[in-house]
C-alpha cells in the first residue's frame, strides 16, 4: 500500500444541531488518524441595523450578548469533549453569513477538507439539502464531506466506497482525493466504481427490442473497459475494486446502489465533461446528496491547484 498524504487541517461547521454533531463526529474520526488539526467553526448572524430592514424590529443589544455567551458555552463544550478523545481541536466563533464564514475560514486556515451537516430531506426527494450546505459544496476551495442527520449515531468504519464516474478528470480526481483525504481510515476499503448510462429516446424509440439489447450490451462492454482503466491504479495500491455498470437515471441509481451495496461513503466530482461548471456530474451530484444513504465526498477540479 502506498504512503498516504497526511491531512493537516479539517474544518467542520456547526450550528450545534444534531446534524452538525454528526458532521463533527465524522470530522474528528477523519482528522485523528492523520494527526490533523480540527477547526470547529460557528457562524452567528450580526446585529441587523434597522435601516437595512425597516420592517423588522431590531433586538436589543442584550439579546446578542446572551447569544454570544450561549455560543461560547456550546463551542467550548464540544471542543473539550473532542480533546478528551485525543483530537487536536480548536473552536472559532465568527459573525456573519454561515456560507461566507465557512468559506473564508477554509481559505484562512488552508483547510484540506470541509465537513458540513445537512438538514436532510424535506418534501420531494430531490429538494436540495439546504442553502448553506449547497452553497459550500458549490463554492468550496477544497473537497467537502456532507453528513445527513440520520448519520449521527456514530462514525462507522469506511469499508465500502462508491465512486460514480463518467471518466472525466473530475471523476478520476474524486478517486484520488478519497484515498488522499481518508488515508488510514479507508486503507482496507473496497472501492466500487460505478458508471450509469441512459439510452436516449431517439435511440430507443425507433428500434425493436433486440436492437436495444444489443446496443445496451455494447455500452456495458465499453463502460467496463473504461472502468478497468480507472481501477488498475487502485488495484496496484492494494484496493479491492469492483466494477458496476447500470442503466437508469443517474441520481436514483447512485443512491440505490449505495444503499444496496452498504456503501459507507460516496465520492464524486461536482461536474464532469462539460466546459460549463455544475453540469453533467455536477447536476448529478446535487441530486445525489439529498437522498444519499451515507456521507458524500464532493470534489471539483477548481478545488485543486
Amino acid at each position: 500500500m502506498e504512503q498516504f498524504e497526511k491531512l493537516k487541517t479539517v474544518l467542520v461547521a456547526t450550528d450545534f444541531s444534531e446534524s452538525a454533531d454528526g458532521a463533527v463526529d465524522w470530522a474528528a474520526e477523519l482528522a485523528r488518524p492523520h494527526g490533523a488539526r480540527l477547526v470547529l467553526v460557528h457562524a452567528s448572524m450580526p446585529p441587523m441595523p434597522a435601516v437595512a430592514a425597516p420592517e423588522f424590529v431590531p433586538l436589543p443589544p442584550a439579546a446578542y450578548e446572551a447569544d454570544r455567551a450561549r455560543v461560547q458555552v456550546e463551542l467550548t463544550a464540544r471542543v473539550e469533549a473532542l480533546r478528551e478523545k485525543g483530537v487536536l481541536v480548536e473552536g472559532a466563533a465568527r459573525s456573519g453569513l454561515a456560507v461566507e464564514v465557512i468559506l473564508d475560514m477554509a481559505e484562512t486556515e488552508a483547510a484540506d477538507l470541509i465537513v458540513v451537516g445537512t438538514r436532510g430531506i424535506t418534501g420531494a426527494k430531490r429538494i436540495f439539502l439546504g442553502s448553506t450546505a449547497a452553497k459550500v459544496v458549490r463554492r468550496a476551495p477544497c473537497p467537502v464531506l456532507t453528513v445527513h442527520p440520520d448519520q449521527v449515531s456514530g462514525h462507522r468504519p469506511v469499508r465500502t466506497i462508491l465512486v460514480p464516474t463518467d471518466y472525466s478528470d473530475h471523476a478520476d480526481l474524486a478517486v484520488r482525493e478519497t484515498i488522499r483525504l481518508l488515508g488510514p481510515v479507508c486503507a482496507s476499503a473496497r472501492v466500487k466504481l460505478l458508471h450509469v448510462y441512459r439510452l436516449q429516446p431517439e435511440v430507443v424509440y425507433p428500434w425493436t427490442p433486440p436492437h436495444i439489447a444489443s446496443r445496451a450490451a455494447e455500452i456495458v462492454a465499453e463502460a467496463t473497459e473504461r472502468l478497468e482503466e480507472v481501477a488498475q491504479p487502485l488495484r496496484r495500491q492494494g484496493f479491492d475494486v469492483e466494477l458496476l455498470v447500470y442503466e437508469g437515471y443517474p441520481p436514483d441509481v447512485i443512491d440505490d446502489t449505495a444503499a444496496k451495496t452498504g456503501a459507507d461513503l460516496i465520492a464524486m466530482g461536482t461536474h464532469g465533461r462539460s466546459l460549463l461548471p455544475r453540469l453533467v456530474l455536477g447536476s448529478v451530484a446535487e441530486r445525489v446528496l439529498p437522498g444519499a444513504p451515507c456521507p458524500v465526498l464532493t470534489v471539483h477540479l477548481e478545488s485543486k491547484p
